[in-house]
């Protein structure tokens, strides 16, 4: 069974990301490493067949950027031996996301276009869950539908079943999927 994950994006990211005109474009990669500034999705348990959201916050809100089926986790020193041209050119492509220390490229078909318009709404940011081999958790430091920091969602996280339909249902709502 897949699973769904969240990553965080850093607001200079998502700012570089609209200011170059990648707004409105399907993702196809991200870029992960050995550091929390770029965590590792293979750290995280991240497979080929799950999805990937990556989130921002900005303003005590969650925005969900898009979403990406995971087709491959590859190490990020042989990637280009190992990518087709066409994969390796959308991979040269998203090389904005590439920040700090990289030792993974996560690659898949085209997902959701990315957009910096998607806020979660306060209800469903309230019971957005986690789930880990501990068990489950909702996001920390929501306040009376604001979130008041970024640290319980800093990292790639699983999403539990219900939130990851959750955030599929609100990306497809605004004609995203």
């Amino acid at each position: 069974m897949a699973n769904a994950y969240t990553t965080l994006w850093t607001n200079d990211l998502c700012r570089a990301l609209a200011r170059e005109g990648f707004a409105g474009e399907r993702l196809t990669v991200m870029f992960g490493g050995p550091h929390q500034s770029l965590p590792s999705f293979r750290r995280a348990g991240v497979r080929p067949g799950d999805v990937i959201h990556p989130v921002r916050v900005l303003r005590k809100r969650l925005w969900v950027l898009g979403a990406m089926e995971v087709g491959r986790v590859l190490d990020y020193d042989t990637v280009g031996e190992e990518l087709a041209m066409e994969d390796y050119l959308r991979l040269v492509h998203w090389k904005p996301l590439k920040a700090g220390c990289v030792s993974e490229v996560v690659v898949g078909p085209p997902g959701s276009p990315l957009t910096f318009e998607r806020p979660v709404p306060p209800d469903l940011l309230a019971r957005l869950t986690y789930r880990s081999r501990r068990g489950e958790r909702q996001i920390r430091h929501v306040v009376d539908g604001e979130l008041r920091s970024a640290v319980s969602v800093h990292g790639v996280y699983r999403l539990a079943p219900d939130s990851a339909d959750e955030l599929d249902a609100l990306i497809r709502a605004s004609g995203a999927a």
